[in-house]
């Protein structure tokens, strides 16, 4: 594979949050120079801790630049690409030959490049011919995608600019601490609110987002819906809807209206603890806004009814009429840097590229006419993110996987099951940067380049497709994950169609594959997005400009219209009671990223979040007789952790946060409840029920 030349000063996008920072680098990799980049639109040359120091990794000591591979005393000691890759295909060969290709797994990353995620999803159906492909966005993305298809017949997380924000009169973000999760994002909220707009945030904890609104909705974890249900039934109530909107472009309100009469005020505050006063101001500020917009975080949508919880988020924005209007309407933030991109594009196990089903004879016919590929060769629907790696090992009949850009043994919930599963697999592959906790599982383990170290495209939360830039060249004996799957293909006799000149024909045969399905990025060209500070996709011809907002005539539905959909509250999957009696959810802290694998590994970060801080109200502290940074036991039904107490107010009595960016005995993820949505298949990351067990 062709690679760009070295350039001395590059505009990238920063390799962390699907904020997607603009940002220029300069320098040797041994002393990167990062700057905010000021002409980006998105961030305007703002950047968070983890920006300015993102380039700390590249040239770390501990960073991997040779293969290593499993001996015969079970040892991981250094080979050769030669050896390494001969390891991987003859282990895929013999596994597919006695057990078949559904034997073969792989999970991928929502940090991987669009060509990235799109050619890992064809790598498993041509090269591997394997079902079993999903990624770890299915633990961040999937219940609010899974939501967005289903009423408003498209699943593009924010259908509007950021820009929009700021002429919002009324926002209300539900569970999401962006103000450290995505920090630049707060000058669109600080614009909205200059702007005399208000800002009303619904969360458990009093985060440093919470702590900026104007009003903070405290409710009990898992009560999501009940809140969204009860602030409809105020606006129904108060005559506060939009009657012609709902009338001319949504169906099916008439049964939402009859579920949202059973959720009066004092029923509302009693299962979510947000008074009565604080709903009807909410739903007067919302009700009266000439524009308002409601998103979501995955506070409401890691949950085992979080399709269900964003689906109540949406009725209301309908309700309000305000959908496809401007500077108003619903969406949902985006996590993971190519968080939507990598849903799109077929790393997923449902999905073929363009955010088609693979289960559709009409996609299939496509994707396999692009690809010159047999149509009935391609297999079916795979198992999601979790049951995939719950079905590792004999008994689950996936005998081998490959990871790329993934660390599931710290980011998967129940973690000591799915430490044990990926010990009792034949075979293990991963493909990272850093020896990461799962890599130390490993019987293979292949060195990556780092993001400034390839070309490709990322899709940030805004639908935006933007340009990553290379800055440097790989260090010697390190591949891209392109030039890694196209030499694993080769070995496996599968070369014919994994052989390309450059990142930018992955993308072209990308944008084939996508054409004419929901994500259309047929008309994207890495020329086209350079001119323009990218393209909003759907971008359905090279004469087209993009899409940047979306719903202004009609939804892409049967009949054009957004459907209403009745949501009837569910408990958690776990709630206390007197063996646990408390809530536990989990989260993001400003100074460290996802598994860490990164972060805790840059000394400016490491000063910053050091280890996990269990957050615990000061009357529940004092019942168990603890004090600020005491050590302490979190107990749940799957496992123990230990951390230590942060003693504050900013936390419900009957919840403890834990953050889930530590390995080993520090993971929240030991402690998790894998309990998933019927419909996203998405994890209960955010409630289960705890115990404190004090040193």
């Amino acid at each position: 594979m062709v690679s760009t030349p070295f350039q001395h000063d590059t505009a990238t996008h920063c390799p962390y949050c699907a904020f997607q920072c603009g940002m220029r680098l300069s320098g040797p990799r041994e002393s990167v120079v990062v700057d905010g980049d000021e002409a980006f639109p998105v961030n305007k040359g703002a950047l968070c801790i983890k920006g300015w120091t993102s380039a700390a990794p590249l040239a770390h000591p501990e960073r991997l630049l040779n293969p290593l591979v499993r001996n015969a005393a079970g040892d991981l000691v250094p080979a050769t690409w030669d050896e390494a890759l001969a390891r991987v295909a003859e282990a895929f060969k013999s596994i597919r030959t006695d057990y078949g290709a559904d034997a073969v797994g792989i999970f991928g990353g929502g940090s991987l490049t669009n060509e990235k995620s799109y050619l890992l999803g064809k790598f498993a159906r041509v090269a591997l011919g394997t079902a079993n492909i999903d990624y770890n966005g299915r633990f961040c993305m999937s219940s609010a995608a899974a939501a967005g298809i289903r009423a408003l017949g498209i699943d593009r997380g924010m259908p509007f600019p950021l820009e929009d924000i700021a002429s919002a009169e009324v926002v209300l973000l539900a569970g999401s601490n962006v103000a450290e999760t995505m920090p630049p994002i707060m000058q669109y909220f600080e614009a909205q609110r200059a702007n005399g707009g208000v800002l009303v945030v619904s969360d458990p904890r009093r985060t440093a987002t919470a702590a900026a609104a104007d009003l903070h909705l405290r409710l009990t974890p898992g009560t999501d819906a009940v809140l969204a249900n009860g602030l409809l039934h105020l606006l129904i109530r108060d005559d506060l809807i939009d009657h012609d909107y709902i009338q001319e472009r949504t169906e099916g309100f008439e049964r939402v209206r009859q579920i949202a009469a059973t959720y009066w005020p004092e029923r509302v505050e009693r299962i979510t603890g947000i008074p009565e006063a604080e709903l009807l101001q909410t739903a007067r500020l919302l009700g009266r806004a000439n524009t308002a917009m409601i998103l979501t975080g995955r506070g409401a949508e890691q949950q085992a009814q979080g399709v269900t919880n964003v689906l109540s988020f949406i009725n209301l924005a309908l309700a309000l009429g305000k959908v496809g209007r401007p500077n108003s309407g619903f969406g949902c933030l985006t996590g993971q840097g190519n968080g939507q991109g990598g849903r799109e594009h077929g790393q997923k196990a449902d999905q073929l590229p363009g955010y088609r089903l693979i289960a559709d004879p009409a996609a299939r016919q496509h994707v396999a006419a692009v690809w010159d590929f047999p149509e009935e060769e391609l297999p079916g629907p795979g198992k999601s993110a979790y049951e995939l790696l719950d079905s590792l090992g004999p008994e689950g009949g996936i005998r081998s996987l490959l990871v790329l850009g993934s660390n599931v043994v710290v980011s998967a919930p129940h973690g000591n099951n799915i430490r044990e599963r990926l010990e009792s697999l034949d075979f293990l592959v991963v493909s990272d940067f850093f020896l990461s906790e799962t890599a130390l599982l490993a019987d293979v383990v292949l060195p990556s380049a780092q993001w400034a170290e390839e070309e490709g495209t990322i899709t940030n939360l805004e639908g935006r497709v933007i340009r990553r830039r290379r800055a440097f060249a790989p260090p010697e004996g390190v591949l891209t994950d392109l030039e890694l799957l196209e030499q694993l293909a080769a070995r496996l006799g599968r070369e014919r169609w994994f052989t390309y000149a450059s990142p930018e024909a992955v993308f072209d045969e990308l944008r084939a594959a996508s054409a004419g399905g929901a994500a259309d990025y047929s008309g994207i060209t890495y020329e086209k997005i350079e001119a323009g500070q990218g393209v909003f996709w759907p971008c359905p011809s090279v004469d087209h400009p993009g899409t940047p907002r979306l719903f202004a005539e009609s939804f892409p539905t049967p009949s054009g219209r957004a459907r209403f959909h009745p949501v009837l509250h569910r408990s958690p999957a776990e709630e206390p009671d007197e063996d646990f009696p408390l809530y536990l959810t989990t989260g993001r802290v400003l100074a460290q990223y996802q598994s860490g694998t990164q972060t805790r590994r840059i000394g400016e970060l490491e000063d910053m979040a050091s280890e996990p801080l269990a957050e615990i109200n000061p009357t529940t502290a004092e019942r168990y007789g603890l004090a600020d940074g005491d050590m302490l036991t979190l107990e749940t039904r799957r496992g123990a952790a230990r951390v230590r107490a942060l003693v504050t107010e900013n936390i419900r009595p009957d919840t403890v946060f834990a953050p889930f960016h530590w390995p080993n005995e520090q993971s929240a993820n030991l402690l998790t409840n894998p309990a998933l949505d019927p419909t996203s298949r998405m994890p209960e990351f955010k409630v289960c029920a705890v115990r404190i067990v004090k040193d």
